[in-house]
């Protein structure tokens, strides 16, 4: 390969020392925005030098995929709201994932043709790595967007033998895999692999239900980034090796802390078709339970001292984190105390719910992490959640025969008073009942999050100070 010039080479150094500053920035909210600037000012950089690169021939094509792809990610951006966040993130992963697989088979089939001395065994092994994790990934990440934004069924779908076909074709891949290693010219071989890795993609996430879509996206991140880091050694790319790896390694820890998070393991979460059995218990109609107006929300609201809200997907669906922010000004001039219990596996990505609020211009300070929380709950008189299920469910807690017996909630029980505001007495993704709407303590409110929110602020504001 070509000698680096030597703008290439301080580029790729600035841009690989950014993108270490940018995940250490973006892992505190308060930083969080000088973090994302950090990573975009990395990539440009790294895109300058890429650019200045020797190898390259002809910029006409390169700035034709660059128009294109800002046409695309332009609108993304700006146009898709932030309440489908979750959404683009798949998208990007699916487009990520789709770019490595193709780099990988490009590369491939070029060498094959033109230069079959440079498919070493090492080369065509780390190849078709590329290969399998780029192209599951792409159709990963699009049966994810699609169960997102609920173009398919949100809940495992399941079928007898489901985990041994899914694990057949992934060692068939591998053998396949082992097979190019081997003997790098089978090339009529490489395209069974491409089949059997998109095939994978779709059939890994099928039995995935929606409450376990926050590890999902962390560990198709890390498949991405693992993907690419494999690029770099083929293209012989050093900052495309940190950068993946970094991406890889960072996404893969962040699905260990959700799996924590639920009590639960990789195993479980992939092949577990977690939350299938949902709305077969029945008879919750029989049990009382007490509700309350927006006016009586009100008055239980402005006569507490301190107040805890817990949001949850339900939050997100009905945008209704302005609303909240408005609750917020509210109850704080008021001189309530109010602060904010963020689940880790609240909403359907990594920090869902710390996005919305930050889109609201809630406080950073006043976002507490579950541990955090669960401390204050105890002397808190009031904890209101809004469109959170199976995050604050105590049969977690107290029933050894939940399916989410073991997982860490917020104990939303401790507080003297429980407000709940959700559509119906439908359960959450786990498919069962949460007794915390049963307890004498809990008023249910039921309606749309945004509205019910606003007549509440409606409300307060209607009393006199």
């Amino acid at each position: 390969m070509t000698e680096l010039p030597i703008f290439t080479q301080l580029s790729y150094l600035a841009a690989a020392a950014l993108f270490v500053l940018s995940l250490k920035w973006l892992s505190a909210p308060t930083t969080a925005r000088r973090g994302v600037a950090a990573g975009e000012i990395g990539m440009a950089l790294a895109i300058a030098g890429t650019l200045l690169l020797p190898d390259i021939v002809s910029y006409r094509w390169i700035i034709v995929t660059l128009l294109v792809g800002t046409a695309i990610g332009i609108p993304l951006a700006y146009l898709m709201p932030m309440t489908h966040v979750p959404q683009r993130t798949a998208l990007s992963h699916s487009f990520g994932g789709l770019a490595v697989g193709l780099v990988g088979t490009a590369k491939y089939y070029l060498w094959a043709a033109a230069d079959p001395a440079r498919l070493t065994h090492f080369t065509i092994g780390v190849i078709c790595f590329e290969v399998l994790l780029g192209f599951l990934t792409f159709t990963g990440s699009l049966m994810a967007f699609g169960k997102l934004q609920e173009l398919l069924p949100t809940r495992p779908i399941v079928y007898r033998g489901q985990n041994v076909v899914n694990l057949s074709l992934f060692a068939l891949a591998l053998i396949i895999a082992v097979y190019l290693t081997i003997y790098p010219l089978t090339s009529s071989l490489f395209p069974a692999l491409i089949a059997l890795a998109l095939a994978f993609g779709v059939l890994l996430i099928l039995p995935i239900g929606g409450a376990d879509m926050p590890t999902v996206i962390a560990l198709l991140n890390s498949y991405a980034g693992l993907s690419a880091s494999a690029m770099g050694f083929v293209l012989e790319n050093k900052l495309l090796i940190i950068a993946g790896a970094l991406d890889g390694s960072s996404g893969f820890i962040l699905s260990i802390i959700m799996c924590r998070a639920m009590n639960r393991s990789f195993t479980n979460v992939l092949f577990g078709a977690f939350g299938q059995a949902a709305a077969t218990q029945t008879g919750s109609e029989e049990r009382p339970i007490r509700s309350a107006s927006p006016e009586e929300a009100a008055d239980i609201l402005l006569s507490a001292a301190r107040v805890a809200i817990i949001p949850g997907y339900g939050m997100a669906v009905a945008q209704a984190q302005h609303k909240v922010r408005e609750l917020f000004d509210q109850l704080t001039r008021r001189g309530v105390e109010v602060k904010f219990g963020i689940h880790p596996v609240a909403g359907r990505m990594p920090g869902h719910m710390n996005v919305l609020l930050a889109e609201a211009d809630i406080p950073y300070d006043r976002l507490l992490e579950m541990e955090e929380i669960n401390a204050e709950l105890s002397h808190t008189d009031v904890a209101l959640i809004i469109g959170a299920n199976d995050v604050v469910n105590p049969a977690a807690k107290n029933d050894h025969a939940s399916p989410i017996y073991g997982m860490p909630i917020i104990e939303a029980d401790k507080a003297r008073t429980v407000m709940v505001i959700k559509r119906s007495m439908n359960p959450g993704f786990a498919g069962i009942e949460n007794p915390l709407y049963y307890m004498d303590k809990t008023l249910m409110l039921f309606g749309d999050a945004k509205s019910f929110i606003g007549e509440i602020v409606k409300a307060i504001a209607a009393q006199k100070s």
